[in-house]
């Protein structure tokens, strides 16, 4: 494609940069190409919270995908939400390291399903590549949506929240954003109210 756009979009999709480490800039840059080539089963999202977090019953992030032509018409949108599962731990584990005694991991992944549909969007994308070379391209963005995990206790929401990426086992994770329990809920509520705007 002669453009491809990409914007890694934290909390419900938000639309501010604030949290996010410089230092993680050139991975966000190339997550468009790293997720095309990503392996399922390697993917991961992980928070690092407060210990007295405990994510509510179906609380869980999802992976938004969503791809779309510059010129409508021009090939088939996609728009999927892909759920993660969970694992909880409180030592180091892939590459993670050991978190204070008050604070642990939670460590989401694509269960089979997931893996699946993020195998078919993977290939349905280089198809249009292929197809779309030397014409008009389109977008690809990808979000994690958290909100549903964040605790709404009051208790915790000056607790700092982390928010970690895997792409591939090679490459390990890097820090996606970095604040407060409540900065990450106002951002979340923010965006929401953009998106209906």
């Amino acid at each position: 494609m002669q453009r491809v756009i990409t914007r890694l979009v934290l909390a419900a999709l938000l639309t501010a940069c604030s949290g996010i480490p410089l230092s993680s800039m050139p991975r966000l840059m190339r997550l468009q190409h790293e997720l095309l080539e990503a392996k399922p089963t390697e993917f991961m999202f992980a928070i690092q919270a407060d210990a007295r977090m405990t994510p509510g019953s179906g609380a869980t992030p999802f992976m938004h995908v969503s791809i779309k032509p510059a010129e409508a018409g021009a090939f088939a949108s996609v728009e999927r939400k892909l759920p993660m599962r969970l694992a909880v731990t409180s030592a180091s584990a892939l590459g993670l390291a050991t978190p204070a005694a008050d604070r642990r991991w939670f460590i989401y992944s694509f269960p089979p399903e997931s893996q699946a549909e993020l195998a078919r969007m993977q290939g349905y994308f280089k198809r249009v590549e292929v197809e779309r070379r030397g014409k008009s391209g389109g977008s690809v963005s990808v979000g994690i949506s958290q909100d549903s995990v964040a605790p709404s206790d009051p208790a915790l929401a000056n607790t700092r929240w982390e928010s970690w990426l895997q792409t591939s086992r090679r490459e390990g994770f890097f820090e996606l954003w970095s604040g407060t329990v409540a900065a990450l809920l106002k951002q979340a509520e923010t965006a929401k109210r953009a998106a209906k705007n």
